[in-house]
């Protein structure tokens, strides 16, 4: 739990400093002579206690914790020691840190002690400082003349409304809700006093303004969503297209997101909270894959829903023809994360069908901002093409692809079949030996050869043309990714298909 701030004018044991003299008359002397017999170290409360009640204390000022030599006294400072003598005006320093980092000392005049709420007596921090704001204690202490006139002019206007509404005026607000619904706002009158309702007016009118100075700004646009940036771990990442999280949410414009449970919030404070107490350091369900630091986990979307769902919400963010958000038990998740000493890291994941009646292998694909352009995108592909094979049938993606999606697919096709046709041998070959080999969906090889111009209609028969120097460029690029950890070992994965899922 939090720790409770302590009072700046409160004592160790929760009693304020006014009550001091009180407990100094009943305090035995025995106490002192108990105390004077133990060593023991001066506390932080002891010390701003005698600092506060007399000049002449053998502890020095607070600006002395911290300093390699601070001149305490060995001896316990207790209340028993502490005179009732007269306080006196005094200069305290303040520390004011710039932005170079030097510091520099200010002094302050803290004569006219007080408090900025006229409950305590003294303060501790500069912003309780009644100076500080321009007042002086005793207007904290209590309200002025013209503070108790206008509390009274207030409570006047709030008695002239009536207590309670009456039959025509019920049928009034009934009669206009039933007229306009949500599009107009209800009827107001008689509801609260004129005076707090005027107050009500003005507050929407002053966020109508901010709202549209963002507008034109750029900073906010029309129909659009209004969530531009995401606190994920120790990433901050821009996002590219609308998600439909709660309006509450997606008006603040800046999510904060745990990586591992995938929860939202909406303040730096709730997630280091959230943080502090979360048990999650990996993706739930169970890990079919790992080989170095590369792991990837299979989740039921009906066992784990919560978590499918804001995946998928997230996910949205980075997609624009994304449209599962919430009906997720029918898939199945593999997400794959990079592991460290602080836990699992969520790199991409792809989403699966239980029961596809098109053998399609992925319905969505994605890969993390801070993971794109390395190699991992095609690395989920490559898993989903290693699944089907266990499976034992033809895969292919779920359209329509993504424009991010049909360029890694086509890479990837281009060299599934560059490496395909360096080993080959023979001197006909068959697209179906090659879809039954690969995985690949017939259809997918066929437009991959098209666009390579592989493919060629000739007498009758459509030959394939093994193109060299495509070969020879696959092969020189495959040379300088030897040394590279981003590729799938098939021998690295613990998995049997699911049944009557």
């Amino acid at each position: 739990m939090p720790r409770r701030k302590r009072n700046a004018g409160s004592s160790s044991d929760g009693t304020e400093d006014s009550d001091f003299s009180t407990d100094l008359e009943h305090t035995d002397s025995s106490e002192s002579d108990g105390t004077s017999r133990r060593s023991a170290r001066v506390t932080r409360s002891s010390a701003r206690l005698s600092q506060s009640s007399q000049d002449s204390s053998p502890v020095r000022n607070l600006q002395s914790f911290g300093t390699e030599e601070p001149a305490y006294s060995t001896r316990r400072v207790t209340r028993s020691q502490q005179q009732p003598t007269p306080v006196t005006p005094k200069k305290y320093p303040l520390r004011q840190t710039r932005s170079s980092g030097s510091e520099t000392e200010q002094v302050v005049d803290f004569s006219d002690r007080g408090h900025l709420t006229g409950k305590h007596e003294r303060h501790f921090s500069i912003s309780g400082c009644p100076l500080y704001h321009n007042l002086s204690a005793d207007e904290c202490k209590a309200p002025t003349e013209r503070q108790l006139r206008y509390k009274e002019k207030v409570a006047e206007l709030r008695k002239k409304r009536n207590s309670g509404l009456s039959k025509e005026q019920k049928e009034k607000y009934m009669e206009h809700r039933q007229t306009y619904g949500n599009t107009r706002e209800p009827l107001l009158e008689n509801l609260t006093s004129e005076y707090d309702l005027d107050l009500f007016r003005r507050a929407q009118a002053r966020a109508s303004e901010d709202l549209e100075k963002l507008r034109l700004q750029g900073q906010i646009t029309e129909g659009s969503n209004m969530i531009k940036t995401i606190a994920f771990g120790r990433y901050e990442l821009d996002t590219w297209y609308h998600s439909p999280y709660p309006e509450e949410y997606a008006r603040l414009g800046r999510l904060y997101m745990c990586e591992f449970c995938l929860k939202y919030m909406k303040s730096q404070t709730i997630l280091r909270r959230h943080m502090a107490k979360c048990v999650w350091k990996h993706p739930p369900g169970d890990e079919i894959y790992r080989k170095g630091s590369i792991s990837v986990f299979e989740v039921d979307g009906k066992k784990n829903k919560i978590y499918c769902q804001n995946l998928c919400l997230l996910a949205k963010l980075f997609l624009d023809h994304k449209t599962l958000y919430y009906d997720v038990e029918p898939f199945l998740f593999y997400v794959m994360t990079e592991a460290d000493n602080t836990g699992c890291h969520l790199i991409g994941y792809f989403s699966k069908e239980k029961n596809s009646f098109l053998n399609y292998n992925v319905s969505c694909i994605l890969t993390m901002p801070q993971y794109m352009r390395q190699g991992y995108g095609k690395m989920l592909i490559d898993f989903s093409y290693l699944l089907s094979k266990v499976e034992e049938k033809v895969g292919s993606p779920e359209r329509p692809l993504s424009d991010l999606g049909l360029i890694s697919y086509r890479s990837y096709w281009k060299e599934v079949l560059l490496r395909y046709l360096h080993n080959f041998q023979g001197k006909e070959i068959s697209i179906k030996e090659i879809s039954q080999e690969t995985a690949v969906n017939p259809v997918d090889i066929v437009s991959t050869l098209q666009a390579l111009q592989m493919l060629k209609y000739w007498k009758g028969k459509h030959l394939v043309l093994k193109r060299q120097d495509l070969i020879d460029e696959w092969i020189a690029k495959e040379a300088k990714r030897s040394n590279s950890n981003k590729t799938m070992d098939p021998s690295c994965l613990k998995w049997t298909p699911p049944k009557g899922t």
